[in-house]
């Protein structure tokens, strides 16, 4: 069996799995890659020596994060290769990811949070800006949200997030009218929650950030802004105010607590620069 079709039986068996298609396609390049690299070889023929060989010279070119991914993507379609036989022994089984350093997430204060709530102006910027900051959710979780997902009722949505997962997220007040607001001025019939200013259809990611954007520059704040930063708001947000670890984790929809201990971590950094800057 060749990479490329070894590839294509992976792909079709991890769709019906479940993988996310950005998962998927994120897997392909790394794959497509491989084959620019050494060929299209039997899978068979494929040593833990070549692997080394290409691995060692992307990381002259990669970053430690983006070549950790390198490695996931190369060992997860060899283990499993190796699984379903296609394979007898395991090439990429002895090889580590390269260690990457926790990077502490991004935030926004409460007060830059009200300079971008200040200057929000239509109805679709201020109820997109409210819902992402006040539910979480990722942008992509976003983008697949329809009108009828939404239980007014009890200020909630449900989104489907990584691994086609479903879970309920809530929206506060504020969220709630401009949300409301948005929707009844609007002329057209598409089922998404959020559309495109002209000929409205749904919104695309490249959309909300462009968005996102336009509302950070006329806040004037002098830091990039992006809609993954107000997830890391929200989480922070809710850390500060007392909620348990075990509870973020749940709202944000991560599968591991170490994901979310990661802004226990951040806290604990605050509290040491307010320490450092007071004492």
């Amino acid at each position: 069996m060749l990479l490329s079709q070894a590839w294509e039986t992976y792909e079709s068996d991890k769709r019906i799995q479940g993988f996310s298609p950005q998962t998927l396609k994120a897997y392909q390049l790394q794959v497509t890659l491989l084959i620019r690299h050494l060929g299209d070889i039997e899978i068979n023929s494929l040593t833990t020596e070549q692997l080394k060989e290409y691995l060692s010279e992307s990381s002259k070119t990669l970053k430690p994060s983006s070549l950790a991914h390198r490695v996931r993507s190369i060992k997860s379609l060899l283990r499993w290769s190796y699984e379903e036989g296609y394979i007898s022994i395991n090439p990429a089984a002895k090889i580590k990811e390269p260690k990457v350093g926790k990077r502490i997430p991004k935030f926004l204060t409460e007060r830059e949070i009200e300079h971008l709530r200040e200057v929000c102006y239509t109805p679709l910027e201020k109820s997109l800006f409210e819902f992402m900051f006040s539910t979480g959710c990722r942008i992509g979780e976003i983008v697949t949200l329809d009108k009828n997902n939404i239980n007014w009722s009890n200020h909630s949505a449900i989104v489907r997030g990584k691994g086609d997962k479903e879970r309920e997220v809530y929206f506060n007040i504020r969220c709630d009218i401009w949300l409301k607001r948005y929707i009844e001025s609007r002329n057209d019939n598409d089922e998404a929650i959020f559309v495109t200013e002209r000929h409205p259809h749904r919104m695309s990611k490249a959309q909300m950030r462009y968005i996102i954007k336009r509302i950070s520059k006329r806040a004037g704040i002098d830091k990039e802004i992006y809609p993954h930063q107000l997830r890391h708001s929200y989480a922070t947000h809710l850390l500060n105010n007392g909620a348990p670890i075990e509870v973020i984790q749940s709202l944000m929809g991560h599968e591991k607590s170490e994901t979310t201990r990661i802004y226990a971590e951040l806290s604990g950094q605050l509290r040491k620069e307010f320490y450092q800057k007071y004492f």
